[in-house]
């Protein structure tokens, strides 16, 4: 299947690694233009030299914190650029932050900034072009929402869903759709190395919770996240999308 997007301009937060890198290769592969950003420099050079040497265009690198009030802005302003405009935003950027019950005002405040605001922040920046065309696609990453334990960005992604559902339907009728996918468990830096470290461990959650057997991989939702953004799912928007092998328990 074509998925139309030759061309196109996505920007990928949080693509260092996991699933942002995943997205960001597919995205590459299907003929986009991708930008990416993310604090490690470094990684984010590896990633685009292996979009190369798939056959991919090199991807434009933005290191950046989104974290610092200004910083949504800036990169959004260094994208538009370098392209002219913005098609695609798939805000990936994010990182889980379990906390004690009674946890102080500091540990939900960066929570909230690196979950919820940063992807407000960089998505308010770039709004005004896609209103201007009338397209954009707007995809946000985001997370489980059948919590056994109190994570702050538990929390800060349920209000993702919520504000997401609010802006897909005022956008909707400019041609601009907002989706959310929450991942399962994805091979990911994040749950390999902090979530699930032990292998025994590991093949003893995927019997007991994940039907289809085994741990996805980041192009697992990369693909989704393809479709998403091409003009093929234009008629889909205000969405919540899980990509988790048949994980969860509860409908959204």
């Amino acid at each position: 299947m074509d998925l139309q997007l030759d061309g196109r301009v996505c920007l990928v937060t949080g693509a260092s690694t996991g699933i942002g890198r995943g997205i960001a290769c597919v995205l590459a592969r299907e003929g986009a233009h991708v930008a990416v950003t993310a604090r490690r420099a470094d990684l984010l050079e590896s990633l685009a030299d292996d979009i190369v040497a798939s056959g991919g265009q090199r991807p434009l690198i933005v290191p950046a914190d989104l974290t610092a009030e200004h910083c949504p802005r800036e990169v959004a302003e260094r994208v538009l650029a370098a392209y002219g405009q913005v098609d695609v935003l798939v805000n990936n950027a994010g990182s889980s932050r379990p906390m004690a019950v009674d946890a102080p005002d500091s540990e939900w405040d960066e929570a909230m900034l690196l979950n919820f605001t940063s992807v407000r922040r960089l998505t308010t920046a770039l709004l005004p072009g896609m209103r201007d065309r009338r397209w954009g696609r707007i995809v946000n990453i985001t997370g489980n929402m059948e919590p056994r334990s109190v994570n702050g960005a538990t929390a800060a992604k349920a209000a993702v869903h919520l504000w997401a559902k609010g802006l897909a339907s005022e956008l909707a009728p400019e041609g601009i759709t907002v989706n959310c996918i929450p991942p399962g468990r994805i091979e990911s830096e994040q749950i390999l190395n902090r979530l699930h470290p032990d292998e025994k461990a590991r093949a003893a959650f995927i019997k007991a919770n994940i039907p289809i057997g085994y741990f996805g991989k980041p192009e697992d939702i990369g693909n989704l996240v393809a479709f998403l953004a091409s003009p093929l799912a234009g008629y889909i928007t205000g969405n919540v999308i899980p990509v988790d092998g048949g994980m969860h328990h509860f409908a959204h």
